[in-house]
């Protein structure tokens, strides 16, 4: 079990890492909308591409935050009557929830995303805005996100079977605190 728990701790770690960087981009984003606002006011002139940009950012947040709120267990759910089961109970929804919802829904958003995402690169595709940006590294966050989404998962399986083998102890709290 000990290298479950280690290999748990580093997708833990991978995400925490991934899903800080993705905030940082939210201060981007801020800094792009405001200088855009204020050169399209002051100075009547406007770029296709900072739009975009701005797009892109976002959905950098959006799509790369997705695993680091798992991890955090800050993810919206529906707790039904799991809750006043407690923590033993708590754990095998968790298991069941992530095995048959989940890791499928990320195997089927994988499997469709990453030729939405090839096509695009080997076509090297670029919007159709004048002045827009090359579209692939945004398909891209598509698949990054759900192999992350999937891969923390697998994290959050390994701890509530570590949990309830007794391994570890309060189960929905990552790991990385503790290794720090």
């Amino acid at each position: 079990m000990k290298p479950l728990l280690q290999l748990a701790q580093w997708i833990d770690r991978l995400n925490q890492a991934i899903g800080r960087g993705a905030a940082w981009l939210i201060l981007v984003t801020v800094l792009i909308s405001t200088g855009n606002a204020i050169v399209r006011k002051a100075f009547n002139l406007s770029s296709n591409s900072l739009l975009e940009i701005q797009w892109s950012l976002f959905a950098a947040v959006f799509l790369l935050g997705a695993a680091y709120t798992l991890l955090k267990n800050d993810h919206v759910r529906i707790d039904l009557q799991s809750r006043r089961g407690g923590p033993r109970m708590q754990a095998w929804v968790d298991i069941l929830g992530t095995l048959l919802f989940l890791l499928p829904l990320c195997g089927v958003m994988l499997y469709y995303a990453w030729p939405f995402f090839w096509d695009s690169y080997q076509s090297q595709e670029w919007s159709s805005s004048p002045g827009g940006l090359i579209l692939w590294p945004a398909k891209f966050l598509v698949p990054a996100c759900f192999a992350l989404l999937a891969l923390q998962g697998v994290s959050e399986i390994i701890k509530r079977i570590g949990f309830l083998l007794g391994h570890t102890d309060a189960p929905g709290q990552d790991t990385t605190e503790q290794a720090l």
